[in-house]
């Protein structure tokens, strides 16, 4: 079982499957989001160190959300029908260079580092996390995945606030599975809410993760990118 915790793909990868010789963002056919919204939330962790790894992911040299056109559009579509009842979305990665993707797996063999144990993988020995929850391959490289939750904000569309998913996002347990049944079930709800606005907007859940959302069809689901976010 995939369980994936850190967006991987849920398919494994193919041999007609390739890394893109682009360099830049344009050249792989991707856009920045904020220039569809351009206050459109951003947490996207692996810029920082707030994240499973404790540092700076390589590969994220800027915090920006980074998507093929079409997903882009249609992530664009997702944001404005929420804003129509109040709702926001609060983004926590887009396309994710492969290079970070080896970050994660070398940061899954080093057991020496713990340091994110009770926090992201309380329930786990970190020797668990590499095969059945951290790949080699993710999604997010093709450029068409992105991590994300649902904010309910006041009237006056300000003071926005996440909706209670029964876990933080990039948690590894089964209870972070779409349709756990060891959250509760406001929980659920807020799930569900979320999985219904993405995919009336074109996208489909991985239900491992109810935090992972992928265009359907993808645009590019053999090229995998490496171009850095800068």
């Amino acid at each position: 079982m995939l369980v994936a915790a850190l967006a991987v793909s849920a398919c494994a990868p193919s041999a007609t499957m390739r890394i893109s010789a682009a360099s830049t963002p344009e050249e792989a056919g991707m856009v920045d989001v904020r220039t569809l919204v351009p206050d459109i939330d951003l947490d996207l962790r692996y810029a920082g160190s707030n994240n499973f790894v404790g540092a700076k992911v390589d590969g994220y040299e800027a915090a920006r959300c980074y998507l093929l056109t079409d997903a882009a559009k249609a992530l664009q579509q997702a944001e404005l029908a929420l804003r129509q009842q109040g709702m926001r979305l609060r983004l926590f990665d887009c396309y994710r260079p492969a290079r970070a993707v080896r970050h994660f797996v070398a940061w899954a063999g080093d057991l020496d580092d713990q340091r994110t144990k009770a926090e992201y993988y309380p329930r786990l020995d970190k020797r668990q996390l590499l095969g059945d929850y951290i790949s080699p391959t993710s999604g997010h490289s093709r450029g068409a995945t992105v991590d994300l939750t649902v904010l309910q904000c006041a009237a006056d569309g300000n003071g926005c606030v996440p909706l209670d998913m029964g876990t933080p996002f990039d948690f590894f347990d089964t209870r972070a599975n779409t349709d756990s049944a060891l959250v509760d079930a406001r929980q659920r709800e807020n799930r569900q809410r979320l999985r219904s606005a993405m995919e009336r907007a074109g996208f489909r859940n991985y239900p491992m993760e109810w935090w992972h959302f992928t265009l359907n069809p993808e645009p590019a689901p053999t090229v995998f990118f490496d171009v850095p976010i800068r």
